[in-house]
């Protein structure tokens, strides 16, 4: 084993309330890939913090080897006091080079001239990135580095991560993430912290033999009751069975989606069945969206049946919210039609969390201020539905303000499943919920009587949840697979082979070499200059009027139409960049 480069020796850190965690012992090797695992509220976000040597703990020795560079992406980076991304990715003592920062601005594509205060979480999570991998750590601590990121971003970031030479540490919900790229685990648990020398793929098989393991002393010793609260909140084994009979019951539901079936789950948490007999509950046909000269959806055709759970996917921009108010009646097609069941009766949890005052109690959340609260029909104590989503019973009086991003998750998720539905719309729902909860939230929509309808980057969740998979590639055709993202994955694939095969196969006669280019890649490559400058002016008068504080609430169709402008805008001036950047590469190859 090589030495180690941090480390930290009897650590413990006190909220005041008592010991977060105490007399804990870990250590970061050259080149480690560590996942950092633990439920919501354990401490991994203050361990990292520690790690970085942002805060200090109450007990404990620090040690690192001197000139290492210990670099922290924290998972909401302040951009309070940056005018633009590029001010927030360029500033303070340890700012890192600015051509640094602009290669990898431009590889994960991000302008870091926005204004950082109107930025969205994805363009605030691309210049943390940003900025903090062209810092050269040593040692990279990453708190959910995926958050906000499109499945192109995730990818690139995975691929970055691989080539690393240095050690990093990844808080994440992401299972294919931490799957294809961790080496090493550690594993918070109950104030203490294990080490074990396998990725995270190898994390329920390791946890579930130290749990009965722990089951075993605890007979030994008669001393179960040590362990018997965590026991039922984790019941590992118990969870896992379910889980494989939930993965079984979804591949089953797949197969009979393929012939046009879709069968509902059996509820177990309480939620309201869909009395409508008949099975075709969205029907879409030859639907077609613009937005400007950019067709977003093409003639899409497609019956979401009663039962189904639809995964939507693609990059940020590809349309995955315009097919998803297409679907639910929100916006209307320009030219087909999209005909819903007239019991249909929608929730949508998004991932704005919009519902959720900082200044309530939990208590004043789900019950309003009561002890009870109405769960499809059946009258549930507020202490008994918390447990039913991994809380203690006094979390009732904390205010959701006080609360982790992961904690405001499931309080959320509570309200809503109480809620009478027959349909679930769930935008990025994955954000800032633990392991443990992701399962959870797994095992509720496997028992939803209803149709859910799921947009998400989250690869391993889409292949444990959906029937049917929607991807869209930015071209405005939308591939229908029965399966999950997996199956899109390999569908895409499959269908580029076979032009590589033939290209292989039926070599082309040799072509007479080019000299020059044609007159309108000439033309082209002489213009596009001109058209992106003003495409870039556009974008930022439309930007400079949006700024005004007053525009949306004295003339929101105004901002809905700035809006749209400037998507459109973005969207030709990527594709106007792009052609560009082929063409000067052509001509330079000529000359």
């Amino acid at each position: 084993m090589s030495a180690p480069i941090l480390a930290f020796q009897n650590l413990g850190i006190n909220q005041g309330t008592g010991w977060l965690f105490r007399g804990l012992d870990l250590y970061v090797a050259p080149r480690d890939r560590l996942a950092l695992i633990g439920r919501n509220g354990a401490g991994k976000t203050t361990l990292l913090k520690l790690l970085a040597g942002t805060i200090e703990g109450d007990e404990g020795l620090r040690t690192i080897v001197p000139g290492t560079r210990v670099v922290l992406l924290e998972q909401e980076p302040s951009m309070a006091g940056h005018a633009t991304l590029r001010d927030f990715a360029l500033a303070g003592t340890d700012a890192p080079a600015a051509h640094a920062v602009d290669a990898i601005a431009d590889q994960i594509g991000i302008d870091l001239s926005r204004d950082a205060a109107s930025a969205s979480g994805g363009e605030r999570r691309r210049a943390a990135i940003a900025r903090t991998l062209a810092m050269e750590p040593d040692v990279l601590l990453l708190d959910e580095p995926t958050n906000h990121l499109d499945l192109a971003a995730i990818e690139w970031l995975e691929s970055w991560l691989a080539r690393f030479n240095g050690a990093f540490i990844a808080i994440s919900h992401d299972r294919t993430f931490l799957t294809r790229l961790t080496r090493q685990t550690l594993w918070l648990d109950r104030g203490g912290i294990r080490r074990h020398e396998v990725g995270f793929g190898g994390f329920d098989a390791w946890t579930e033999r130290v749990y009965e393991e722990e089951a075993r002393n605890a007979e030994r010793l008669d001393a179960k009751l040590k362990i018997e609260e965590h026991w039922k909140l984790r019941g590992v084994t118990a969870r896992r069975r379910r889980n494989q009979g939930r993965l079984t019951k979804l591949y089953e539901m797949r197969e009979q989606r393929k012939a046009m079936l879709g069968p509902p789950g059996t509820a177990k948490i309480a939620i309201a069945a869909d009395d409508v007999k008949t099975k075709v509950v969205i029907d879409a046909e030859h639907v077609t969206k613009t937005f400007g000269d950019r067709t977003i959806i093409r003639d899409f055709t497609f019956r979401v049946t009663r039962g189904d759970r639809i995964g939507v996917v693609g990059a940020n921009g590809a349309g995955k919210s315009t097919l998803l108010k297409l679907l639910t009646g929100e916006i209307a097609p320009d030219e087909g039609r999209v005909k819903l069941s007239k019991t249909l009766d929608g929730i949508v949890i998004d991932q704005q969390r919009k519902l959720m005052a900082p200044e309530k109690t939990v208590r004043d959340v789900l019950a309003d201020g009561g002890d009870w609260i109405d769960v499809q029909g059946i009258r549930k104590h507020v202490h008994g539905y918390l447990k039913e989503f991994l809380f203690e019973p006094a979390i009732a009086e904390a205010k959701v303000g006080t609360l982790s991003g992961g904690e405001r998750s499931r309080v959320l998720l509570a309200r809503e499943f109480a809620r009478p539905s027959n349909l679930l719309v769930l935008d990025e729902p994955t954000n800032d919920l633990d392991l443990e909860t992701l399962d959870l939230l797994q095992e509720v929509i496997a028992d939803y009587e209803g149709t859910v309808l799921i947009v998400s980057h989250d690869r391993d969740f889409l292949d444990r949840t959906v029937t049917v998979t929607l991807g869209l590639d930015g071209s405005g055709k939308v591939d229908i697979v029965a399966g999950g993202y997996e199956d899109w994955e390999k569908q895409r694939t499959t269908r580029s082979e076979p032009k590589k095969a033939a290209a292989k196969a039926e070599p082309a006669a040799p072509a007479k070499a080019k000299t020059k280019l044609s007159y309108k890649d000439q033309r082209d490559l002489d213009l596009l200059p001109q058209e992106i400058e003003k495409l870039e002016a556009a974008i930022a008068r439309d930007e400079a009027a949006m700024a005004d504080p007053d525009l949306y609430a004295k003339n929101p169709a105004k901002f809905d139409q700035l809006m749209k402008a400037i998507d459109a805008a973005r969207a030709k001036k990527e594709e106007a960049e792009l052609r560009w950047l082929e063409l000067a590469e052509m001509a330079e190859g000529l000359s």
